[in-house]
């Protein structure tokens, strides 16, 4: 499932296109991706335009002058694709162009700025992303809006923060991480690369990490984040970013995926074990991290 950084890829990549763009001749191929679209979905699309193009935890919010917001959830497999002269162009030697099949394609539009016109798709081969059309209000009372914690690139993640919201609490620190309540909108991959550069084993109790500890962790998410997203996400199966490119943060993986090979620190004579957590692998140094 794309995770923040594969999200943060996406509106980036759609950014240059959308943002002040006028969206005409949408349409849809489908009632429904994970659940039917909204009443009347493409008739309110048609000569929107996007004001901005916001990201939240794995969410694009793309705020319509309608006042309507666009919500948008990738699911596992959901992309954008974009094309026409205007398709964003990225390092060949890192992005492999990858053509998705038209029967996947589920939304098609287009896409009007003063730089010309382009063609904006979505593909979802397993269909368990979704788009959403609320008014700010309805947005807000939604209860998975609500629920979603403290964003990990945000200056509200601080070591402070961190601590305050781990420390009381007996769960494990691999657990803790993957709660969407408490950070929002980290993943597996990203949980277990953190845990190992701070040092962090994925089985220390929250009410075990010390100030020191929570200053390292906090350090550690928004590294790898960043990391993540200047290398374009991570391509472990059918992701891409919006022009079709895959990410290459994968062929940086310190643990994640490697097991039974040896830790990468420095002298550490570790080897990477797997572990599941809550039905989740989870990939660490049992030498290195404590």
């Amino acid at each position: 499932m794309p995770e923040l950084p594969e999200v943060e890829t996406v509106r980036r990549g759609l950014q240059p296109v959308l943002e002040g763009a006028r969206l005409s001749d949408v349409h849809l191929n489908r009632p429904n991706l994970r659940y039917p679209f909204p009443d009347r979905f493409a008739e309110r699309l048609n000569d929107a335009t996007v004001l901005r193009l916001e990201r939240r935890a794995k969410y694009l919010l793309f705020h319509l002058d309608t006042q309507d917001i666009w919500v948008t959830h990738l699911g596992m497999t959901g992309r954008f694709q974009i094309t026409g002269a205007n398709a964003i162009s990225l390092d060949a030697s890192y992005y492999h162009a990858q053509t998705p099949q038209d029967r996947h394609r589920h939304v098609r539009l287009l896409s009007h700025t003063d730089n010309g016109t382009v063609h904006i798709d979505f593909y979802d081969p397993r269909r368990f992303g979704f788009m959403l059309l609320l008014r700010p209000d309805e947005l807000y009372a939604q209860n998975w809006w609500r629920e979603l914690g403290t964003e990990p690139l945000s200056d509200a993640l601080t070591p402070d923060h961190l601590y305050a919201a781990f420390s009381p609490r007996r769960q494990n620190l691999k657990a803790l991480l993957m709660d969407q309540r408490l950070i929002s909108g980290l993943g597996n991959i990203y949980v277990c690369e953190a845990l190992y550069l701070s040092g962090l084993h994925p089985d220390r109790s929250g009410t075990s990490l010390t100030r020191d500890e929570a200053t390292r962790l906090t350090q550690a998410i928004k590294d790898v984040l960043e990391a993540a997203v200047k290398a374009g996400g991570s391509s472990i199966s059918d992701f891409s970013g919006a022009s079709g490119e895959l990410g290459y943060f994968q062929h940086n993986f310190t643990v994640y995926g490697r097991e039974h090979q040896p830790c990468q620190t420095s002298g550490c004579t570790g080897i990477i074990t797997r572990k599941v957590h809550s039905g989740r692998s989870t990939f660490f140094c049992p030498v290195c991290q404590s």
